[in-house]
């Protein structure tokens, strides 16, 4: 009888140590993101301030609606000719483009065999240790040649070219953990190996790609250092360059730039929210019995 008491107390107290351990964690993490919305809310006298304190003293609701006055946000966020995103019209570009190209790859490696493949593997690994700053200047030259600068078409080019390796790798840890026997049966059953893909691998794969797209949008959407020396005009700045407006030669004003980043943070929050429970349900659907 003890013995279950004990047993039953280090279960809690191992509980209670790991749900501390994890709320320090969230605490940690969402620490920057409460001070960025406190800041937001004050008005630059209050933040310059030495005697100032992590809670606004008077809360400037206001600024979230200055920054639309101080700067083109509008232009930021809106095309004047389709109305689209622009954010979201990169992201979204380039996480097609990425997708489109990534599965036809990943499969390819996952699922044959051929020369070299070790070597292509291996630059696929050694590509993701290149900083785009690195690449900078010459990706500005062939932009340039191509007639591609200062255009939102170049950019989504840009991401997907960024985002193609990871994806290739992703998605073909994805594919190699699904058993073969299923394609095997469908091209027994008379599909070739394009339709066997299409029709079993990928809806058994849903939750990989999904992840897959989760990360390639939100890369694509918080890409800056690219954007910032290729893009010139405000209508096809999106919103990462755009609020650096904000970061003036003088002053730096605070409290609208973490206002306007308020505004660039929500989509992505809201997307990975929706997204969550398909992936969710994804998994518990994708699931194969063996």
């Amino acid at each position: 009888m003890k013995d279950d008491v004990c047993v039953n107390w280090k279960k809690l107290l191992s509980r209670i140590l790991l749900y501390f351990v994890v709320v320090l964690i969230c605490l940690f993490i969402l620490y920057p993101y409460f001070v960025m919305f406190c800041t937001a809310l004050k008005s630059r006298e209050e933040i310059f301030s030495i005697n100032g304190t992590v809670f606004p003293i008077k809360y400037m609701w206001s600024n979230f609606v200055d920054i639309w006055s101080r700067a083109p946000m509008a232009k930021y966020m809106l095309t004047p000719l389709s109305l689209a995103c622009v954010p979201a019209a990169i992201a979204g570009g380039s996480t097609v483009i990425a997708m489109l190209c990534g599965i036809p790859a990943a499969y390819a490696l996952a699922r044959m065999k051929f020369k070299g493949q070790t070597a292509f593997l291996g630059f696929i690994i050694v590509s993701q240790m290149f900083a785009p700053v690195v690449l900078l200047i010459g990706i500005y030259k062939v932009m340039q040649i191509l007639n591609l600068t200062n255009s939102i078409l170049g950019l989504i080019f840009i991401n997907a070219a960024f985002n193609q390796a990871f994806t290739i790798w992703l998605l073909r840890g994805t594919f190699m953990s699904i058993s073969a026997e299923m394609e095997q049966a469908a091209t027994i059953d008379g599909c070739n190996r394009v339709q066997a893909m299409l029709r079993i691998l990928l809806p058994v794969a849903a939750p990989g790609i999904v992840t897959t797209l989760i990360f390639i949008f939100i890369n694509a959407w918080n890409e800056y250092t690219v954007a910032l020396c290729l893009i010139s005009t405000d209508t096809f700045k999106p919103l990462t360059v755009g609020i650096n407006i904000f970061n003036g030669y003088n002053m730096i004003e605070w409290q609208y730039l973490f206002a306007a980043s308020i505004f660039a943070i929500i989509p992505v929050v809201i997307l990975f929210m929706s997204i969550e429970k398909n992936l969710t349900s994804g998994l518990t659907a994708g699931g194969v019995k063996g």
